[in-house]
C-alpha cells in the first residue's frame, strides 16, 4: 500500500507538472504572439538604435570629401569677403553674403567630422594658395586669380567674381556627387546633396548675372 501512494503522489505530481508546463507554454505562446507584435517593435528599435550607428560609419571618401571641402569652402568664403568693398552689384554683394553664411558653418561641421574621427582638419593656412594648381579639377583658384580678384572694382570685379564662383561650384558639385557615390557617413552624403542642390541653383543664378541665361 505504501509503494502503491508513493507511486499516486508521484504520479500526481507528475500530472500537475504537465498542467504546469501546458500552462507556461500557453503563456509562452501569447508571449510570442505579443512579441510577434513587440518583435516588429523590437526590430524597430534595433534599426533606429543603429541608425546612429550608422550614420557614425565612415570611409575614406568621407574623409577626403571633408578634407577637400574644407579648404574649398575657405576660398570661397575668401573670395566672398571681397565682394562689400569691391562689387558694384547689389545682387553680387547679396550672392557673396549668401555663400558666406552657407559654408562658413558647413566648415565648422565637416572640421568637427574629421576631428570625431580623429583625422587632420586642414590648417587654416590651406588656403594659402600655394597649391591650387594640384586642386584645378575641383575649381579651386590660384594665387594669380585671387590677385586678381583683390585688385578689381565695380563691373570688372562683379565680372571676375561670378566668372570664378561658377567655376568654383561646378568643383564643389563635383566633390559632392563624388561623396554621394562613394561615402559612407549619412550626414556627409546629405550636406554632399545639400552642396548639388544649392550651389547648382547659384550656378543658374549667376550665368543669369552674367546675361548667359
Amino acid at each position: 500500500m505504501h509503494n502503491k501512494r508513493s507511486l499516486l503522489r508521484r504520479g500526481a505530481a507528475v500530472a500537475a507538472a504537465g498542467a504546469a508546463a501546458l500552462v507556461l507554454a500557453a503563456c509562452g505562446g501569447n508571449d510570442d504572439g505579443s512579441a510577434g507584435h513587440g518583435g516588429h517593435g523590437s526590430s524597430t528599435a534595433s534599426a533606429s538604435a543603429s541608425a546612429p550607428a550608422a550614420q557614425g560609419r565612415h570611409n575614406a571618401a568621407d574623409v577626403a570629401f571633408a578634407q577637400g571641402m574644407i579648404p574649398h569652402h575657405r576660398q570661397a568664403v575668401e573670395m566672398a569677403d571681397l565682394a562689400p568693398t569691391r562689387a558694384r552689384s547689389a545682387e553680387v554683394k547679396k550672392l557673396a553674403e549668401e555663400i558666406k553664411k552657407a559654408q562658413d558653418p558647413e566648415i565648422r561641421t565637416l572640421s568637427g567630422w574629421l576631428a570625431s574621427w580623429g583625422e587632420e582638419v586642414p590648417a587654416e593656412g590651406a588656403v594659402d594658395h600655394s597649391s591650387h594648381g594640384a586642386h584645378a579639377m575641383d575649381g579651386m583658384m590660384s594665387a594669380e586669380d585671387i590677385d586678381e580678384l583683390e585688385k578689381a572694382s565695380g563691373e570688372a570685379f562683379d565680372t571676375a567674381f561670378l566668372e570664378m564662383m561658377i567655376e568654383h561650384h561646378e568643383g564643389a558639385v563635383d566633390m559632392a556627387r563624388t561623396e554621394q557615390a562613394d561615402g559612407a557617413h549619412g550626414p556627409a552624403k546629405e550636406m554632399a546633396e545639400d552642396i548639388v542642390t544649392s550651389q547648382s541653383a547659384e550656378i543658374t543664378r549667376m550665368n543669369r548675372l552674367l546675361g548667359k541665361d
